[in-house]
């Protein structure tokens, strides 16, 4: 199920990161995820009931992809 918030809502949140972005609905693999997810760090902060929970223990990252030159 998509995010359902308000477009106003949407233009005054910002995302916890010292960067502050913007918050976008989804993910970057999933746009109808359950998820706000900053253009800046890219973390993704669940929405749960209809409220963001923008906590920084909270969130995830999608668009994090193992180290091909880790060892």
């Amino acid at each position: 199920m998509a995010v359902q918030l308000d477009g106003r809502l949407l233009e005054i949140l910002a995302c916890p990161c010292p960067d502050h972005g913007a918050l976008v609905a989804g993910t970057g693999t999933d746009p109808g995820a359950d998820y706000l997810t900053c253009s800046v760090c890219h973390r993704s902060y669940p929405v749960t009931d209809g409220i963001p929970v923008l906590l920084l223990d909270e969130a995830v990252r999608f668009d994090t992809d193992p180290d091909p030159t880790a060892g």
